[in-house]
C-alpha cells in the first residue's frame, strides 16, 4: 500500500512519542555528558538551558508550523514544503539540506545504531566476563576493525550493520503507523530502562571505591554535573558547545520533523505537541543522561579519571566493565538494559531519517511504501558502506562533522530567516497558534524573529572563524590590537583545507606514520566527494520535479 495523502497519525500519543523518538537519541546518553564534563560540569548548565529556551523551543516551534503549512499544500519534504512559503524558487534547494542530511547522517548512525545491537548480543552471551578495563576497550577496537572479528563471524560489524538497517527499511515500509508503533514500544522501554541504571546511579555512592581509587563517589559525578558556576555566562567556549548540542539532542536544522509535521490534522494543536516532545526529551537528557554514565563511571574510577577520559567511546569501551562488578546476572541485565536503552534511542531517531526521503518520493514520483523504504537502505548502505569499512581512516568523522554538524547550523539558519522574515513572523505566529490551547507567550515572537536568527549566527560564524585552541578572549585581544585572528584547525575554513592533517604529515619521520596520515587525507577527501555528489544529485532530482510542477501547472516556477 503506497502512503496516501491522507494519511495521518494514529493517536496524538503516538506523535508525540515519535517526535520524542526522533529528538530522543544517541546524543542525549552519549553526547551530553561528554559535553558536560569537557565543558565544566555545572558550568555547562546555565548556557544550555538558555539555548534551550531561546534556540531550541522556538526551532521546534518554527519547523512544526512549516511541516503543517506545507502539509496542507500535500507537500511532505522540505523542498516543496519550504517552496510553499514564498515566490522565490531558490529556497527550495535550501530544503535540499532536509533530505541530504537524513540520507547522510542516517549512513553514519546506522553504524553506531548497530554498535548497540551487537553489544546487547555480547551482554547476553557474557562476553565481558572476567575482562579488565583495557581488554573491554580493547574489544570495541577490534569491533570497528573489520579485518577482526569477535564472535568469529566474518565482517560482524559489517553484519550488524545490515542486520540494522534492514530493521529500520522493514518499520519504514509500514509507514506512519509502523513509526508510531515503534515508537510506543521503544519510548516506554527506553525510559524504564534508563530509569533503571540512573537508579543504580544514584545509589551507588561510596561502594564502588576501591584499593585503587578509594576516594571514588557516584555523588562526586553527579556534584559536578549540576553545581552552577555563573562564570560560564562568559565563556563564548561553553555557550557554543551548549548551542550545538541543542541542535543533537532536539534533531532540529534536519528536516525530520518538517515531515512528521506534514501529516498532523489541520487543527491539531502544535504549539503544545512540539514542548511536549522537546520536554520529553529534556527530560531524558539532562535527568536519566546525566544520572548513568558519569556518577557510575565517577563511583568506580573517580572524578578526576572522568575528567581526563570522558569520550564518546565511554559508552562502549568502559560500561561494560564496570557492568561486570555487579555480578554475573545483573551485569548482564544492565548491559542489555544500557545498550538495549541506546538501541531504541537509536532506532526512533534513525526511523524519522527515512521519512523525508519517502515523502519527497511519494509526492513527486508517486513512489509506494516499500519502494520507498527499500530505495532508501539501498541509499544509506551504499553511502554507510564507507564509514563502517573505513571507520578507522576517518570516514566516519567526515560524515559526523559536515552532515550531522555543518549543515544542521545552515539549514536552521536559512528555514529561521525564512520563517521569519521572509514568510512573515505574523503569518507565522497565526499558523503557530491556529488550533492551538497552549497560549505561547507573546515574548516569543520577538525572540524567534531576533534572539534565535542571531544566535543561529553567532553559532555558525563560532564554527567557521574558531579562534586558535579555542580562546576567544585572546583572540578578541588580538584583532583589536592589530594582530589578526589567528584560526584554529577545527574551525570550518582551516578543516576544508585539511590544515591539520597536512601539518601533521609535514611533521612526520616515520615512513609508516606518513603511510597513514597520506591515506588518511585521501579517505577524508573521498568522504567530501561523496557527500558533495549526493547533495548535487538530490538538488537534481529537486530540479527535476520542480519541472515535473511546471509542466502540470504552467504557472509554477523550477
Amino acid at each position: 500500500m503506497s502512503l496516501t495523502q491522507t494519511e495521518s497519525w494514529g493517536t496524538r500519543v503516538g506523535l508525540i512519542l515519535a517526535m520524542a523518538g526522533n529528538a530522543v537519541g544517541l546524543g542525549n546518553f552519549l553526547r551530553f555528558p561528554v559535553q558536560a564534563v569537557n565543558n565544566g560540569g555545572g558550568a555547562f548548565i546555565i548556557p544550555y538551558l538558555v539555548c534551550f529556551l531561546l534556540m531550541g523551543i522556538p526551532l521546534l516551534w518554527i519547523e512544526w508550523s512549516m511541516g503543517r503549512f506545507g502539509g496542507r499544500s500535500n507537500n511532505h519534504s522540505t523542498p516543496f514544503i519550504l517552496d510553499t512559503m514564498t515566490k522565490r524558487s531558490f529556497w527550495k534547494y535550501f530544503g535540499v539540506f532536509g533530505i541530504f542530511t537524513n540520507i547522510a547522517v542516517a549512513a553514519y548512525y546506522c553504524y553506531i545504531e548497530s554498535w548497540t545491537m551487537s553489544y546487547v548480543y555480547h551482554s547476553i552471551v557474557g562476553t565481558f566476563d572476567g575482562l579488565s578495563q583495557t581488554q573491554v576497550a580493547q574489544f570495541f577496537t577490534s569491533y570497528v576493525d573489520i579485518g577482526v572479528s569477535t564472535t568469529g563471524i566474518p565482517y560482524e560489524a559489517v553484519i550488524f550493520y545490515i542486520l540494522c538497517l534492514g530493521l529500520n527499511t522493514w518499520i519504514l515500509s509500514r509507514g506512519l503507523a509502523g513509526v508510531e508503533k515503534a515508537a510506543k514500544i521503544g519510548m516506554p522501554l527506553l525510559i524504564l530502562f534508563g530509569v533503571f541504571l540512573a537508579l543504580r546511579g544514584l545509589t551507588l555512592g561510596t561502594s564502588g571505591a576501591s584499593a585503587e581509587v578509594p576516594t571514588a563517589s557516584a555523588w562526586d559525578g553527579l556534584n559536578f554535573l549540576w553545581t552552577p558556576q555563573f562564570d560560564s555566562l562568559s565563556n563564548p567556549k561553553v555557550w557554543l558547545a551548549a548551542a550545538g548540542q541543542i541542535f543533537f539532542t532536539l534533531s532540529v536544522g534536519m528536516g525530520t520533523i518538517h515531515c512528521y509535521a506534514a501529516y498532523v490534522r489541520s487543527k491539531d494543536d502544535i504549539a503544545l505537541n512540539a514542548v511536549s516532545a522537546g520536554f520529553m526529551n529534556e527530560f531524558v537528557e539532562v535527568v536519566l543522561g546525566s544520572l548513568i554514565v558519569i556518577p557510575i563511571a565517577a563511583g568506580y574510577l573517580g572524578l578526576d579519571w572522568v575528567k581526563e577520559n570522558a569520550g564518546f567511546g565511554m559508552a562502549f569501551q568502559t560500561m561494560p566493565f564496570l557492568f561486570e562488578k555487579w555480578g554475573p546476572v545483573l551485569s548482564a541485565v544492565a548491559g542489555v538494559m544500557w545498550f538495549g536503552l541506546l538501541f531504541f534511542a537509536g532506532i526512533t531517531s534513525s526511523l524519522a531519517m527515512g521519512t523525508p526521503w519517502m515523502g519527497f518520493m511519494r509526492d513527486e514520483f508517486g513512489w509506494g511504501r516499500m519502494k520507498g523504504a527499500l530505495s532508501f537502505g539501498a541509499i544509506v548502505l551504499v553511502l554507510g558502506l564507507p564509514t563502517v569499512i573505513f571507520f578507522q581512516e576517518g570516514v566516519f568523522d567526515e560524515y559526523d562533522y559536515w552532515a550531522g554538524t555543518v549543515a544542521l547550523v545552515v539549514f536552521a539558519l536559512a528555514e529561521t530567516v525564512l520563517f521569519a522574515w521572509v514568510f512573515g513572523m505574523d503569518k507565522g505566529w497565526k499558523e503557530l497558534m491556529s488550533g492551538s490551547d497552549l497560549q505561547v507567550p507573546t515574548i516569543y515572537k520577538f525572540i524567534i524573529k531576533y534572539i534565535t536568527p542571531a544566535m543561529l549566527l553567532v553559532v555558525f560564524l563560532g564554527a567557521l572563524f574558531t579562534p586558535a585552541n579555542n580562546e576567544w578572549t585572546v583572540a578578541f585581544q588580538d584583532l583589536f590590537s592589530g594582530n589578526g585572528w589567528a584560526l584554529d584547525n577545527s574551525s570550518i575554513i582551516k578543516t576544508i583545507a585539511n590544515t591539520g592533517l597536512h601539518q601533521q604529515l609535514a611533521a612526520a619521520t616515520d615512513p609508516a606514520e606518513v603511510t597513514r596520515l597520506t591515506d588518511r587525507l585521501f579517505y577524508t577527501n573521498m568522504a567530501r566527494m561523496i557527500l558533495v555528489l549526493t547533495f548535487a544529485g538530490l538538488s537534481a532530482l529537486v530540479y527535476v520535479a520542480a519541472l515535473r510542477r511546471m509542466k502540470s501547472n504552467p504557472s509554477t516556477v523550477a
